[in-house]
Parts: C-alpha cells; sequence; structure tokens
C-alpha cells in the first residue's frame, strides 16, 4: 500500500473555486487547456503519484548511492519511476509549445508539481531538464537552443544548477571558478563544485549543467560571475554526443534525507578541459541563474508543503483507527470503552494545527502561482510579478520552516509508530529538514525579504498587498467579524515592525551596527507577514466555502466546514504571534551581538 494520501479535493478548489483558472484556460498562451482537460491532467497525474511514482519511495531511501568509477547507479525502481512519469510527458506540463511541452498555466503546473514531489522528493528532483532548457531557449544564443535545448526536450536529457563551492557555501560571490576563453562562446573552466543536486546518474543518456563561474579579468562579487553551459559529453552540430566532457562527480553525500537523489560534488577541469558554452555570448551570469534560482525556490515551498500534506493525512488516518484510552470524560471509569485517539484532545489539537498549516501552506503556493499566470495574461502591468517576489521568500522560508515542524507533529500524532520505519512519518522528517537549507537558508529568505522586496522596492508593493487584505478586513460575512478583525490588528502589527526595522536600516547610516538589530528580526518579519498573508488567504477561502454550503451534499459539507475550522483555528492560535514578533523588535537593544563569544 501507498505511502502517500493526496488531496486532490482541495487542490481542486484552489485552482477552480479560488483562484479560478477557469476565467482564463481556452485562452492564449493557454489556448490547449479547458476545464474538463485540466481536471483529466489532474486526477491522472493524482493516481501516477499514488501509484508508480511513489512506488519507489522507501527503495530510494534505503539504498544509498554510491559513486563507482565516477559513475552513479540509481535503484531500479527509481529508474521505473521516472519512465512512469516520462512516458505520460507530465514532465513537459508547464514547458511552453513552442518547445516541445503542454503549456499549461503555471498553477496547473505547480499543482501537479505538488502532487508528484510529494509522492517522492527524490526521483522528482532529477526532473530539472525542461525548466533548464527553457532557460537555454531564451537566454541562449540561437545555436545554443538548437544543440542543447531541443535535444533536453526531445531526448529527456537530464539538467543542473551548479552554483556552491566548497569554501563559499551560501555566499555565491565569493565563487572561485574560473573560465578561461578559448573562442566564440567556448570556455574553459576549472573549479570544483558542491552540493549539486541530480550532478551524476545512469538514467539520462547525457546531463546538462549550467555553471557560473568568474572568467578571467572579471570583477568580484555575484556581478563578475558568467553563466556556462557545460554538457557531461560533448555534442556536435548535428546533435550526436561526442566524448566525455571534463566535468566529473568526485564524491556524492552522504545524507540524513532525499538519500535517493545524488548530491555530488562536481570538479572541472581535472584530467581534461572542461568545455563550456556562455550562455547568449554575453556576461550576465547572476541574472540568468536567477530565472533557475527562482523558480527551485518555488519548488521547495512546495515540496515542504506537499510533505507536510501527506504527513498530516497519515496521521489523520492513524488517529481515526487506533483505539487507546478511554475518552477523556470517563477518565475515572477503569471500565470505560477505549476510543480512537482522535478523541483525545491533544491529538485534536495536533491534527488541527497541522490541517490549518497545509491548507495555508498549500493557499499561498497556488496564490504566487496564480500571480505567475497574470504576469503572463497582463504583461503590461509589473505589479504581478513584483507581488510575486514578495511572495517567494515567505513560499520558500516560511512553507520550509512550518512544514518540517508541522511534520514533528504528524510524528508526534503516532506516537512511538511513528518513530519507526514501519510508517513514513520519520522518512517525511529527514527528507524535508533540507528544505530549510538548500535554495537559500531561511536566513537568507528573511533578508532577501526585506532588503530586496521591500527596502529596494521602496515598500511599494507591500503595500498594495497591504491594501487588498484591507479589503477583506473591512467587508466580509458577517459570521467571520471576529476573524477580520483580528486580520486587521496583525496587519498593523507586521507594518509596525517593517517600520521598527527601517528606522534600524536607516540609523544604521551612522551607526554601523543598528544593522544588527534589523539582522535579528528579519526572520521574525518574514514569519509574521506571511501568517497574515495565509490568514487573509485562508479567510478568503472560507468566506468562498461559506457560500458553497448553500445546496452542497454531505462530502463537501464536510470539506467546507472543514476550510472554516481550519481558518478559525489558524487566526486563534497562530496569528497572535504577530503582535509578540512587533514588541520584540520594538524592545530590541541589540545586546546579543554585543556578547564576547566565550559566553556561548
Amino acid at each position: 500500500m501507498t505511502h502517500y494520501r493526496t488531496n486532490l479535493r482541495d487542490l481542486e478548489f484552489n485552482l477552480f473555486e479560488v483562484v479560478r483558472i477557469q476565467d482564463y484556460l481556452g485562452e492564449p498562451p493557454f489556448e490547449s487547456f479547458d476545464v474538463d482537460t485540466a481536471k483529466d491532467a489532474l486526477r491522472e497525474v493524482d493516481r501516477l503519484a499514488r501509484e508508480e511514482f511513489a512506488a519507489s519511495f522507501v527503495e530510494a531511501d534505503r539504498n544509498e548511492l554510491e559513486l563507482v568509477d565516477g559513475e552513479v547507479h540509481l535503484p531500479d525502481g527509481v529508474k521505473a519511476s521516472l519512465d512512469a512519469l516520462v512516458a505520460g510527458g507530465w514532465h513537459l506540463l508547464g514547458v511552453p509549445t513552442e518547445l516541445g511541452g503542454f503549456g499549461a498555466p503555471q498553477a496547473l503546473r505547480w499543482a501537479a508539481t505538488e502532487l508528484l514531489v510529494g509522492a517522492n522528493p527524490a526521483a522528482f528532483l532529477y526532473v530539472s531538464g525542461p525548466l533548464m532548457a527553457a532557460v537555454i531557449a531564451e537566454e541562449g544564443t540561437p545555436e545554443q537552443a538548437e544543440r542543447f535545448a531541443k535535444p533536453m526536450i526531445e531526448r529527456n536529457w537530464g539538467a543542473t544548477m551548479v552554483l556552491t563551492e566548497p569554501d563559499a557555501g551560501s555566499d555565491v560571490g565569493a565563487a572561485k571558478t574560473k573560465a578561461v576563453h578559448v573562442e566564440g562562446d567556448v570556455w574553459h573552466l576549472e573549479g570544483v563544485k558542491r552540493f549539486i543536486t541530480s550532478a551524476e546518474n545512469d538514467y539520462f543518456e547525457n546531463i546538462v549543467h549550467l555553471v557560473l563561474a568568474r572568467p578571467e579579468g572579471a570583477g568580484p562579487g555575484t556581478k563578475g560571475l558568467s553563466m556556462f553551459i557545460v554538457p557531461k559529453y560533448l555534442v556536435d552540430d548535428e546533435g550526436n554526443l561526442g566524448e566525455r566532457n571534463g566535468v566529473v562527480a568526485t564524491n556524492v553525500e552522504k545524507k540524513m534525507g532525499i538519500k535517493g537523489s545524488a548530491t555530488c560534488e562536481l570538479t572541472l577541469g581535472l584530467d581534461r578541459p572542461c568545455v563550456g558554452y556562455l550562455v547568449g555570448n554575453v556576461h550576465d551570469g547572476i541574472r540568468q541563474m536567477f530565472k533557475i534560482i527562482e523558480d527551485a525556490r518555488m519548488l521547495i515551498g512546495v515540496k515542504s508543503a506537499a510533505t507536510l500534506s501527506t504527513g498530516y493525512l497519515n496521521a489523520l488516518e492513524y488517529a481515526k483507527e487506533r483505539i487507546q484510552g478511554p475518552d477523556m470524560t470517563q477518565m475515572r471509569d477503569k471500565t470505560a470503552p477505549r476510543v480512537p485517539i482522535i478523541r483525545h484532545p491533544d491529538v485534536r489539537r495536533m491534527l488541527m494545527l497541522q490541517k490549518s498549516y497545509a491548507e495555508g501552506l498549500r493557499a499561498l503556493v497556488f496564490y504566487a502561482a496564480w500571480l505567475l499566470d497574470r504576469a503572463v495574461l497582463d504583461p503590461d502591468d509589473d505589479h504581478w510579478g513584483r507581488l510575486n517576489d514578495l511572495l517567494l521568500p515567505m513560499v520558500k522560508g516560511y512553507s520550509s520552516e512550518k512544514g518540517y515542524e508541522m511534520l514533528a507533529l504528524s510524528l508526534q500524532t503516532l506516537g512511538g509508530n511513528g518513530y519507526t520505519m514501519d510508517y513514513p512519518m520519520e522518512q517525511y522528517l529527514r527528507d524535508a529538514k533540507i528544505d530549510t537549507i538548500y535554495e537559500g537558508t531561511t536566513a537568507i529568505q528573511g533578508l532577501d525579504l526585506f532588503f530586496r522586496k521591500i527596502v529596494r522596492d521602496q515598500g511599494r508593493t507591500l503595500t498594495r498587498l497591504g491594501e487588498d487584505i484591507l479589503e477583506t478586513v473591512k467587508g466580509g460575512a458577517e459570521a467571520f467579524a471576529a476573524e477580520r478583525r483580528a486580520l486587521g490588528d496583525a496587519l498593523e502589527d507586521v507594518q509596525a515592525t517593517v517600520g521598527t526595522l527601517v528606522g534600524y536600516a536607516m540609523a544604521s547610516q551612522q551607526e554601523p551596527s543598528e544593522i544588527y538589530k534589523v539582522g535579528l528580526h528579519t526572520n521574525h518579519l518574514l514569519f509574521s507577514l506571511s501568517e497574515v498573508v495565509i490568514a487573509w488567504l485562508l479567510l478568503r477561502h472560507a468566506e468562498v466555502a461559506l457560500a458553497a454550503l448553500d445546496g452542497a451534499d454531505e462530502a463537501d459539507r464536510a470539506f467546507y466546514e472543514g476550510k472554516i475550522a481550519s481558518m478559525r483555528f489558524f487566526v486563534d492560535q497562530v496569528l497572535p504571534q504577530v503582535a509578540l514578533r512587533r514588541r520584540l523588535a520594538e524592545a530590541e537593544d541589540g545586546a546579543l551581538m554585543e556578547l564576547e563569544v566565550d559566553r556561548f
């Protein structure tokens, strides 16, 4: 029996009852999809995710990958799962039709992604070729698009993003990998990269690495980096594979989780030249790479939310079936019948917290995905793209932190059984912990949110988002009047927190140490703003659910009333933390940064 529990009903609620993708299905560039096609696609991906794709979840974890003579051999089960995905063409769902994909809206693409990455995250991480191909087609020269992007789609080549170096870590601008010009767009690269996902495996006939390196004579920092196409096997003008390029895996990391994903050290130019092709034949690497980084950050947020969702649903199923202890009202009666643990107050508390977060994180993801579609449909208004940029650190940073935290409650719900390998909870936790670390740690997401998405933007996107939230606060169902007031109070608190941090940042121009006060609270801001946005979205969902209750059948009534209950629980139990973080920011004295190191 599969470990994976999907929530297709909530996915369809988000897509068709809240963001209403049917309002733009059928129009360019989404003319190949109508409502029936979209729903059929979701149902088939749901089946695939639960069956063939989830089938190798445990096998991938229990058979740790080894590097043998420079090769990594994937377990047969993982290959079978990937075969099933590729056979249906589902890896091409969001790829533009002109590149050979299906051209689905981003909201639908991310719904399919949730199903697949939740079923088998280690396996899904191999399926990045189409994204990289789209970036090469957009940013590369026509010759590069023909030589690399086209076969990456048609022949299902693998691909990687190659940034991190052993000494630089998250400080990408400190990268030392160098590039020496040969001729035209051809360069030779030399250096060592680390933590490269899917950098080596025997599933794809070729792997195309997109590598950041510093051309000789280029300046320091990220602005001095350029992006290069580095194929595992060289490709001639006719698309034929040639000799092995000078890029080799020199180590495979032994990890806490996602063990089926080959995370490698790559050495470039060790025994033979490592040939790289300058993308677009222009030196604009960090901007080009951010097209991939932003998509990867969205993926990590979706992965976290998807894993929490299946963790919660597994815990819910267990709680309904596990008989243990009497009802609390009959504790003194030693002969009282034993009840399912879902009757116990603390189990209910844990379950409702998991439910409200699972639904809240999904709401955040699909609002962000809808904004990506709006940016395509309304290209003259840059607000959609800027608002998506503002939300991205929340999708990645907040989802990964709270997904992991709530999965601990999923495990806790099962008690001792949750700690064993008889149930998937312990693997969920191990597979999810990486989400708070890669593609930018939570601290990096917090700094990005404040300095790049709020201060650099002069707060205009945040202000407009606040206006949208305030509209909900001012009007809506009378049944939710208390929740709307609570949302309004939390909005004021988060706006005050932003103002306090801006004040510290401005003061740092005269007193540099004041900037420490900002750094001590950017994660708090990330959490508070995320919780206000999620509460707002859940309130909007509850409004839709309340309106839909009239005439609903019993199954739908249970679903809609559950939506209202999870919104109320989130507002009551989670949202009050925003006020506490405001007070902490306002009271910050910076003493922690003055503490001598030997006091730690």
